[in-house]
């Protein structure tokens, strides 16, 4: 019986079938992503009324209570003595200026608590309105 010999070719990997894949893969996914996104609203055109108002956001100045004590107006460290001054400055540059008070997360090495009440104190009777930032409640 007579043998016949094949030779054996080198194998190697074929690169444009696996791009075909990743790309169709990417694909997929991107369109997954135009599909996640929800809109509530319908596309109509809006009217224009001379009593509407600006949509730009106001602008916000936090103070914020850190774990060690030290309060902060914006990025700055102003402590209680100068809380007040900072604020106002920043009212200047824009009277509808909001101010948000945030306490960080955590137990520190001090109590806040009357930190908070003299700087709360401090601001109301400035008669700067204040909102506070938290995290949202669970259900």
């Amino acid at each position: 019986m007579l043998r016949l010999r094949r030779v054996e070719t080198d194998m190697r990997i074929e690169l444009m079938p696996l791009i075909d894949v990743i790309f169709l893969i990417l694909t997929f996914f991107v369109y997954a992503m135009v599909l996640m996104v929800r809109v509530d609203m319908l596309p109509v055109p809006l009217e224009a009324y001379a009593s509407g108002e600006s949509t730009e956001p106001n602008p916000a100045v936090a103070v914020t209570l850190r774990l060690d004590g030290k309060i902060f107006v914006g990025q700055e460290h102003t402590g209680v003595e100068n809380m007040l001054s900072a604020i106002e400055v920043a009212k200047q540059q824009s009277p509808n200026t909001i101010v948000y008070l945030v306490l960080e997360k955590g137990v520190g090495d001090i109590d806040r608590g009357p930190l908070l009440t003299s700087v709360w104190d401090r601001l109301h009777r400035a008669g700067i309105d204040i909102k506070l930032v938290g995290e949202p409640a669970g259900p």
